[in-house]
């Protein structure tokens, strides 16, 4: 659909008609057989609902648990903190107990809607390092190394700086840069050359490591989630059917082959027949639940819920991993902050609102974090561990409650922690939310790198660049110094960063934890698959969304019987030395 029909559908304020599919062309049915049936329809199940609907001669259902993403809350990027902070569009899930964290119960938000997280997430396009993607072949993924993943990173891609030997330029998915043009975010880049790091002038390219501007997935001033980027030009093909609203309650099984995916909606149970596979593409939560439910996880865990065993399968819902992050906060001695985006100033917001309804422009249509920063945190580390995003604002409770006054925070955190966690269920009903441990601070070396993350971003904040804008320092606050103290902090403040994963780890048949094999097809199984997040053997080191919707294109691929792009083997930057960190 054109930019200028999604404007005029803006300005007459019907931000659900940006979206209108062609209506479904099959009539309802609870039994009705499909080649595919895809359960979730997020960052990875729009993608395979398109490319698998290519295929004429296949028919695909594609069930999402959610209602349409017709909402400018959606769709409009700063207004990010509703469907995050709402439950219309958001599993809303929370933690066990976390041990390690004062026995917090912490909030992990997960989409629910068409598109899934990419329609609530922050929007930041971060690949991660190469050297995350050839960590995970070593760690059993063969064939997923960097090379043989960049072509599919560029097959998805349409970045608004034009392609090159990293970049897509032609693929369904809009990627741009900020334009707010805040002098906040030269004085965060210029401060990160001042401490010694680099610049980076594409943290998605050739070099992560250092300083620089962030990506987005905004296209226009809109919110451009997988739903907007392969789902709705997909919708016009006959041979693909979505249905939201939709609960999944179990994996059918014929002995060990996957035929079906049971369902309920409007208070109804259905079943929706596959002569082909049944693709789990809910998240690193949703999926493993899923699959225990239907009976394929730990036997003596299942048993326990009265569960009937299908299959033995002990890595589902292990290996759970996420960034955990903490903010680092700075009043600001200049008026130039996101202070008055609030609805303390009403006729601020009503002025940002009818800009971005009118144009699509000015400060409703970015995310704000619009520059960061990928450090090591020490000597000997061979890639960035620690990643920052700036903003020139202050928040508390996951967006739900703004500052007080002219400030501006870094969002810090450690990318390879090395505590697990786990997925489990509750009980054998399908409505409740499995219990999920992230297990954060397990370890002596996350519990540092923790420490070392806040004391680097304070060193930041002491650069001659942020000279005439540094007020006094608001969180963790100037007497929070020793390892005692910050320790405090970190379990007092820290946050989940969003990025659930891992807890279907893709490896080899051999390692006993691992869930699908190389083709993304569970272990032991025929029919089944898992293509999300949670196949990940690891945690990327970055934002976890553009790397998801990588493994569903190379994943549709590999479903289809096609041939895997070609490698394409890059220079990618390396430090000169690992005696120093920058």
């Amino acid at each position: 659909m054109t930019l200028q029909l999604c404007g005029s559908l803006l300005r007459a304020r019907s931000v659900a008609a940006i979206c209108s599919p062609l209506q479904h062309r099959f009539a309802s049915s609870s039994a009705e057989e499909y080649s595919h049936v895809i359960v979730g329809a997020g960052s990875a199940g729009c993608v395979l609902a398109n490319r698998l609907s290519e295929d004429g001669s296949k028919r695909v259902l594609l069930l999402e648990a959610g209602p349409r993403d017709y909402s400018w809350t959606i769709h409009m990027p700063a207004a990010l903190m509703y469907p995050l902070g709402g439950t219309k569009y958001n599993w809303g899930y929370h933690t066990t107990p976390q041990k390690h964290m004062n026995n917090r119960i912490m909030y992990c938000p997960r989409g629910k809607v068409w598109g899934g997280s990419s329609s609530i997430n922050a929007m930041c396009y971060v690949r991660g390092n190469a050297l995350d993607l050839d960590r995970w072949e070593k760690e059993g993924a063969e064939g997923w190394a960097y090379a043989n993943c960049l072509p599919y990173f560029k097959k998805s891609e349409s970045f608004e700086l034009g392609g090159d030997a990293y970049r897509g330029d032609s693929g369904p998915l809009h990627v741009s840069r900020g334009k707010t043009g805040n002098p906040l975010f030269k004085a965060f880049i210029e401060a990160g050359q001042q401490a010694g790091y680099s610049k980076t002038s594409d943290m998605n390219g050739f070099q992560q490591e250092g300083f620089g501007y962030m990506d987005f997935t905004v296209h226009k001033g809109v919110r451009w989630s997988t739903a907007n980027a392969y789902l709705r030009d997909a919708m016009k093909r006959p041979n693909l059917k979505v249905e939201s609203k939709t609960l999944a309650t179990k994996v059918l099984f014929d002995g060990n082959r996957a035929v079906g995916v049971e369902y309920q909606q409007s208070g109804v149970k259905k079943t929706a027949r596959s002569s082909s596979e049944v693709i789990l593409s809910g998240g690193a939560i949703n999926s493993p639940q899923l699959l225990l439910l239907s009976g394929v996880g730990n036997a003596d865990e299942l048993k326990k819920l009265g569960i009937p065993i299908v299959h033995h399968l002990p890595g589902v819902g292990e290996n759970l991993q996420d960034h955990l992050e903490f903010y680092v906060q700075q009043a600001c001695t200049q008026p130039i902050t996101l202070y008055k985006a609030q609805w303390k100033f009403p006729h601020v917001m009503i002025k940002i609102g009818l800009q971005w309804f009118l144009t699509q422009k000015g400060w409703g249509a970015t995310p704000h974090m619009e520059a960061g920063g990928f450090v090591r945190s020490r000597p000997g580390v061979e890639h960035p561990d620690i990643q920052y995003h700036f903003l020139p604002s202050v928040v508390k409770d996951h967006g739900q409650i703004p500052g007080d006054c002219h400030a501006f925070q870094l969002h810090v955190g450690a990318m390879r922690p090395t505590s697990r966690g786990s997925i489990k269920l509750k009980s054998p009903d399908p409505t409740e939310s499995p219990l999920i441990d992230f297990n954060y601070l397990s370890t002596d070396i996350d519990r540092w790198e923790a420490r070392q993350s806040i004391r680097l971003a304070r060193e930041l904040f002491e650069q001659k660049a942020f000279d005439p804008f540094r007020g006094g320092e608001i969180l963790p606050g100037s007497d929070v110094t020793s390892d005692e103290e910050l320790d405090e902090f970190t379990r007092r403040a820290g946050d989940s960063a969003y990025h659930p994963s891992c807890t279907c780890k893709m490896g080899k048949e051999t390692d006993p934890m691992a869930v699908v094999n190389n083709k993304t097809e569970v272990i032991g199984m025929s029919g089944l698959r898992v293509v999300d997040t949670s196949i990940m053997p690891s945690v990327t080191s970055g934002n976890t969304n553009a790397p998801t919707i990588m493994i569903a294109e190379k994943a549709a691929d590999i479903i289809r019987g096609r041939q895997p792009l070609d490698p394409i083997d890059v220079p990618v930057w390396r430090p000169e030395t690992l005696e120093t960190d920058r």
